[in-house]
């Protein structure tokens, strides 16, 4: 009887982490296409963090890359891309200067294609590991999981970020002062 308590515990645990996935996802989209109040601190913190992230990223990327020999590259690529689409998106700001400051709103666009390049590479890693699951995995485990597609997955999201923060921090100080003029 414990046993099948404890399956049962944790079969309900499987289903609610999968149906949290997309409610976080939804989520994500819609907090970041919303409208922000542009705060200097938060922007500082936002840079600093996801620059520790990006630096900790591609040492991750460096030591993977001894088993997956793509894995720096894509994530190189993936980077590249995600700064692009970042600067893109700085570019596509909305910028509302008001009495209580200065707000923002970012580009909705770009948010989704974010977003969705995140739930594409959460599903078809869902999708690789239940056929790796069926078939059997053998050798070259890491690769039939897609670990340099991942990467470079995640390197594009880092990237947007990075240098949409980048570009928001190096805007703010204008735009603040041309919003109280």
């Amino acid at each position: 009887m414990p046993l099948v308590l404890v399956a049962l515990a944790l079969l309900l645990l499987l289903a609610l982490f999968l149906l949290a996935i997309p409610l976080s996802l939804f989520l994500s989209y819609r907090a970041g296409r919303a409208r922000r109040l542009a705060r200097r601190w938060v922007t500082t913190t936002n840079l600093v963090s996801l620059a520790i992230s990006t630096a900790l990223f591609l040492i991750g990327a460096a030591v993977t890359s001894l088993w997956v020999p793509r894995a720096l590259p894509y994530a190189a690529l993936g980077l590249l891309t995600g700064n692009l689409l970042g600067l893109l998106g700085l570019a596509t700001t909305r910028w509302e200067p008001s009495p209580r400051g200065l707000w923002y709103t970012p580009n909705r666009w770009l948010v989704l294609l974010v977003t969705l390049v995140v739930t594409a590479r959460v599903s078809y890693g869902f999708w690789r590991v239940w056929h790796a699951w069926h078939r059997g995995v053998g050798q070259g485990w890491l690769d039939t999981f897609g670990v340099a597609q991942s990467m470079a997955a995640g390197a594009v999201v880092l990237g947007y970020y990075l240098s949409y923060f980048a570009g928001l921090r190096r805007r703010l100080p204008k735009l603040a002062s041309s919003s109280r003029g």
